[in-house]
């Protein structure tokens, strides 16, 4: 039975790859990769698979999470969450800090305990599967174990694992239990092992995560093998469709069963928008929901098209957590801002910091011992500190940050900041990674206060534009200046003043590509967000917001 409700899709817009999922009960709850942003890996509920709620980040302390020197494009990967007997569990990959892990918690708004890692556990990409006699697996994906013949040529593999244990987690041997569909496949990974009637499932994503990326599933009645593919594999991809659809990237996914008794596939995807030679996928890899069916017991994905469609017909289901679209959501309408550019919602999220902690949608960039930026220092507003790094290093850096979510949108913010020497600078970011980004800044230039935009592509600063603003500043004055930015697709704008009311624009038409997955690779989205730096030189300035806007459409 099905409802008026639609599953629209993306179910979660934005930087959200790699989604896992499990039910308990009524209660559906999602993780998905967060690479080298804290917190991290952010966990989703809902009721009705239409609305989905950020309850929590899995790694919340910096001491569950070492990320000291990660690029933004490391991190964790591809976080598996599952429920046994009363415990959630989250197994992950911390690429270049510690390997496999996992953690757990009987509440999954936390806390979680402290990683359990996992040192015999190789490679990427860690799954558990909790057998009907109680024996729990471990699955993984690693490089083949008799040499790689090729780049890419990796196994699925499983062992048994004892999770109640404090180290020496492993139980008997490594298997090696399958390689992919397709003849000399490259990066099989994902994997996710299920049980139903009678058969062993083994879910993967194969063909890498761009656009030959695709969904396969083979079988077996032992978890030893032989495993046999489907022979119609993949069950679901878009990569014969080409560089000119709509989506692309199909892959790695999560199966699941809801109260009603249908099957679904939560899996990740790329929405390019733009015109060629600048259309690009600028909000990286995002979650997608198809239907699964059954036959002559196989999973048929999406069975009316074979496609991810926009949205399917949600099924009747007992619960309702009555969430919002908040920041997963796109609000109607458009305004007109007061320098000229029509570009994004009339209701914009305003993010004001009177709370003793972030937003749970809001990150920032990797972990750090040293205090980086603050909610007490000066109640009521976000503190940054112009420490040594920027955001070219892999220093601590005084940045935050929440997800692009929409194509075209606008963010705006409050900055109190007075540079007093020539390197400290403080304003907006859009972040793609270290060598691909732009810095909207307020600055010391020949001693006037200024504002300019810097664009860094493939590593290398250039100065899109600057004006000053103001001169003969006293120390410690605080003087308030709004600063905006619009992106219409892959255009953007800068804007400035001393109030909303009074903005005026410093750059339009600006290149918004160098953001997209084409152009800067790697595994994350664009961030959007406030940050404060001495760029070369620490210095005990600082930086105040008062508040932060987001709106999109």
């Amino acid at each position: 039975m099905q409802t008026s409700k639609m599953i629209r899709n993306p179910i979660l817009p934005g930087f959200y790859p790699d989604p896992s999922i499990c039910r308990v009960g009524d209660d559906f709850y999602l993780v998905n990769s967060s690479f080298a942003f804290f917190p991290a890996l952010p966990l989703f509920h809902s009721t009705d698979l239409v609305q989905w709620k950020q309850i929590g980040n899995v790694l919340d302390r910096t001491g569950q999470l070492p990320l000291d020197g990660a690029r933004a494009t490391r991190g964790l990967f591809a976080p598996t969450i599952r429920y046994n007997k009363g415990t959630f569990y989250v197994v992950c990959t911390n690429v270049d800090n510690g390997g496999n892990f996992f953690v757990s918690a009987t509440n999954p708004e936390g806390p979680w305990s402290d990683p359990v890692w996992l040192p015999e556990a190789e490679g990427i990409d860690p799954s558990l599967f909790f057998d009907d006699d109680g024996r729990v697996w471990y699955t993984g994906t690693r490089p083949a174990p008799e040499g790689p013949a090729y780049s890419g040529n990796w196994e699925i593999w499983i062992r048994e694992i004892d999770l109640t244990a404090k180290k020496d987690n492993f139980r008997g041997e490594a298997h090696g239990i399958w390689r992919g569909a397709l003849r000399d496949c490259i990066w099989p990974e994902g994997p996710h092992i299920y049980r139903k009637d009678g058969f062993y499932f083994l879910f993967i994503a194969e063909g890498g995560t761009g656009m030959d990326h695709a969904i396969t599933v083979a079988r077996s009645a032992s978890l030893f093998g032989p495993w046999e593919g489907k022979r119609s594999n993949p069950i679901l991809t878009h990569r014969n469709l080409g560089r000119t659809a709509d989506l692309i990237n199909v892959g790695h996914s999560d199966l699941f069963d809801d109260t009603a008794g249908n099957w679904w596939l939560v899996l990740l995807a790329s929405r390019p928008y733009g015109i060629e030679p600048r259309r690009g996928t600028n909000l990286g890899r995002e979650t997608f929901m198809v239907p699964v069916i059954w036959e002559e017991d196989w999973p048929v994905a999406s069975h009316r098209t074979g496609l991810v469609e926009k949205e399917y017909p949600a099924p009747a289901l007992s619960g309702s957590n009555g969430a919002t679209a908040g920041s997963n959501g796109a609000t109607a309408g458009l305004t007109r801002f007061p320098f000229g550019i029509e570009a994004v919602s009339d209701k914009p999220v305003r993010t004001v910091f009177d709370q003793k902690s972030l937003p749970l949608e809001w990150i920032a960039l990797r972990t750090s011992t040293e205090k980086t930026w603050s909610l007490s220092e000066r109640p009521g507003y976000l503190r940054l500190y112009t420490l040594e790094a920027n955001l070219r290093d892999l220093k601590p850096v005084s940045f935050v940050c929440r997800r692009q979510q929409h194509f075209s949108w606008k963010i705006s913010a409050a900055f109190e900041f007075v540079p007093t020497t020539a390197n400290e600078s403080a304003g907006l970011a859009l972040f793609r990674g270290e060598d691909f980004l732009y810095r909207f800044e307020i600055c010391l230039i020949d001693g006037a206060r200024s504002v300019r935009v810097i664009r860094t592509s493939g590593g290398i600063d250039e100065i899109v534009v600057q004006r000053a603003i103001r001169s003969g500043l006293v120390p410690g004055d605080a003087v308030k200046t709004i600063l905006a930015v619009i992106a219409e697709g892959q255009n953007l704008a800068f804007a400035f003043g001393p109030s909303p009311d009074s903005i005026e624009t410093l750059a339009e038409g600006v290149d918004a590509f160098i953001l997209s997955t084409e152009k800067a690779g790697g595994f994350i989205g664009t961030v959007l967000g406030a940050y404060a730096s001495g760029n070369g030189r620490a210095s005990k300035n600082h930086a105040d917001v008062a508040w932060f806007e987001y709106g999109g459409k």
